[in-house]
This record gives structure tokens, C-alpha cells and sequence, in this order.
């Protein structure tokens, strides 16, 4: 039976809002939060209320420079979560097939079925380092399908898509007149490593992102969608249903933001590079998780020996003042999530207090 929209909600959503809060948080997975202070900004350089049209051009202007498109292929949106709805809302009519991996973001899957999907899935297994695969996307796949969802970095796991796979992928979709919705929020964390978005790779590609996750900027809600000019148009338009008017102060800091995201950046990717160093002495002295080790990102998934995710996390709690997210909001209760772009000392303890749980929890 079709769950009614007044019931739609999304579990992790409300765990991460109310049931993570700890001394030692490994459940966040973005980085610790940039200071206003370190932006070059003064009071006077705000104003409240700015033009009520399509896109404010200087934020456009940045962001197209920056994904290196035109701004006719931007649209502002405020943060990822909000650009993955507009995006799913203008690639697939309700009770058309949506075709997501698994495991995924959860908020991704309650989007889709908010919005009317059929969804379809196909894996993304652990034991093969949660790799994209073609052959299973192409089994999968139908006639009807509209729209190919993808995560890159990979949430949970941070695990990253070639450019080989997504073109393979891309001509899938291309095959039955679908488009691949790749949601590339992680994908920042490369950071000065050269990469380049999806989009570029073919117009069935609509790609997001924002600011939010790896440059610790999540307040300024600063997010975008990658896509062709009509269907861009159509996203102006269906946005005027959920958020008409920006947040001009916020725009305003998110042009400084950029301008300046070469400073912010490089003080992220030291964060997460002193944390990953300490995520893998933490893995190496517990060889019982089993764990694919990424390159990049802010997250990793380990897989306990015994339990699962939930009454480990409750024993975490309980016992350790720390936390991580439990592995069913992915689909997988075998594992959990944790982060690692907090304050550096904050985050050493908690792998510590991690690993202490390990050692004496029985399930």
C-alpha cells in the first residue's frame, strides 16, 4: 500500500538530529565548521534583501566558474539534500522507475518515494569494495526507467566512481532515455586533487553538490544543480514551490566563500588528513572490523564482528559518550558509519572510545 505524503519522513534525518549528539561525535560526516571570523567579510557587506529573480548572478557566476559550465547549467539551491528533491522532481513524473544503488543515503530513497518513484536497486557490494558495476546497473535497468541515482564519493562508504564507470553508466541510461543523477557532495573532499564533475561527461548527466560537506560551510545551505538549460529551467521553476526567495545574507557569504575556497579548502583537507591518519591506526589495531579503506572523503563502513549497528551504538553511548550512525540507515545493520572531519583532538578520542567499545562490548 502507497504510504500517504502527510507520513513521509526520513528516519536518519531525525536520528541525526536528535540521537547523536555526544562528547566524542563520529557521526557527523562533514568537516568541523569553518569560523565567520576567517571569512574576509564585514557587517557592512551584507544586506538583508537582494534581487528576487532566478539565480543571483554573482553566486552564479562563481559557481559556473567553478564547475566550469555556463550559468544557463547552475541552479542555486540551499544545500544538497534540497538539490537532489529539485533534480528528482524535474527528471521523473510520479509513478515512473527510479533505478538507486544500494546502499545509499537514506534521505535519497525517502526523496524518491515522496516524489512517486518505482524504485528499482542495484548493489554496491562490500565485498567488492562497494564499486560501482556496470553489468549490475544494466540488469537492473528497464524501459522505464527515467532516472539512474548515484552517490560519488560514495555515502556511506566514500568509495570513488571512475569517469570509465560513469561513462558506462551514462550510455546505459542513454540507452532507454534515462538520466543519471549523480550526487557528487563528497567529491569536494579530492580537494586539490584534480577532478572534474560528472556532468561534463554527457548531457543525460544532472549532477549535485554543495559546500556544506567538505569545507565545513553547511550553514550557508550553499548548493547547486548541474544540468542542461531546459532542464534547468524546469528546476527554477518547480524550486518556486519550496524555496521562491533565497537567503540573501547567505548568497552574499557564499560569493566570499568561494572566492576564497582555496584558504577554506586547504584547511580541510588538513583536517581530514591528520583524522585519516588516526582512522588507520584505529583499523589497524582492531583487525576484527572489516572495513574498506577509502582514499578520500569524510566517511568510512566498517563491519562489526558480532551484533549490529544499533545495539552497538547504544552501548557506544551509553558507555562511551560517542557516537557513530548505525549501519540500517544504509541498509547494511551489520555496519556503522564513521566520520572523520572533526576537530582533530576530538576525533583521536573517540577512535580511542571506539575502540574500547569494541573490545568490551558482548552482545
Amino acid at each position: 500500500m502507497k504510504q500517504p505524503r502527510t507520513h513521509a519522513r526520513s528516519p536518519y534525518m531525525e536520528f541525526a538530529k536528535l540521537h547523536t549528539g555526544a562528547r566524542y561525535n563520529l557521526a557527523t560526516s562533514g568537516v568541523m565548521s569553518y569560523p565567520l571570523s576567517s571569512l574576509p567579510v564585514r557587517l557592512e557587506d551584507l544586506e538583508i534583501n537582494g534581487p528576487t529573480i532566478y539565480g543571483f548572478t554573482p553566486l552564479q557566476e562563481r559557481l559556473a566558474r567553478k564547475a566550469g559550465v555556463s550559468p544557463d547549467c547552475v541552479v542555486a539551491s540551499a544545500g544538497t539534500s534540497l538539490a537532489n528533491h529539485l533534480a528528482m522532481a524535474a527528471a521523473f513524473e510520479p509513478g515512473e522507475e527510479v533505478l538507486i544503488e544500494e546502499p545509499t543515503y537514506e534521505l535519497l530513497l525517502s526523496t524518491a518515494r515522496y516524489l512517486g518513484a518505482s524504485i528499482r536497486r542495484f548493489p554496491r557490494r562490500f565485498e567488492d569494495d562497494f564499486r560501482v558495476m556496470p553489468d549490475e546497473v544494466a540488469r537492473q535497468i528497464t524501459p522505464r526507467t527515467r532516472l539512474i541515482v548515484l552517490t560519488n564519493l560514495h555515502n556511506p562508504s566514500g568509495a570513488l566512481i571512475d569517469d570509465a564507470t560513469l561513462t558506462s553508466v551514462g550510455e546505459i541510461a542513454r540507452s532507454v532515455g534515462a538520466r543519471v543523477l549523480v550526487d557528487e557532495v563528497y567529491l569536494e573532499a579530492l580537494f586539490d586533487r584534480p577532478w572534474r564533475s560528472a556532468f561534463h561527461l554527457g548531457n543525460q548527466f544532472v549532477v549535485t553538490s554543495s559546500l556544506t560537506k567538505a569545507y565545513g560551510l553547511s550553514g550557508l545551505r550553499c548548493g547547486w544543480i548541474l544540468a542542461e538549460p531546459e532542464m534547468v529551467e524546469r528546476i527554477w521553476k518547480i524550486n518556486d514551490l519550496y524555496s521562491a526567495t533565497p537567503v540573501h545574507p547567505a548568497e552574499l557569504l557564499s560569493v566570499v566563500a568561494l572566492d576564497n575556497l582555496a584558504a577554506i579548502s586547504a584547511r580541510a583537507k588538513s583536517v581530514v588528513e591528520v583524522n585519516r591518519q588516526a582512522l588507520h591506526a584505529f583499523l589497524d589495531a582492531h583487525p576484527q572490523l572489516r572495513c574498506f579503506r577509502p582514499e578520500f572523503g569524510t566517511v568510512a563502513f566498517p563491519r562489526l564482528p558480532r551484533g549490529n549497528g544499533d545495539t552497538f551504538f547504544e552501548y557506544l553511548m551509553r558507555k562511551c559518550e560517542t557516537s557513530v550512525v548505525p549501519g540500517r540507515f544504509f541498509e547494511m545493520p551489520l555496519h556503522f558509519r564513521v566520520g572523520i572531519g572533526g576537530d582533530s583532538a576530538i576525533t583521536a578520542e573517540g577512535l580511542v572510545r571506539l575502540g574500547q567499545a569494541l573490545d568490551q562490548w558482548k552482545p
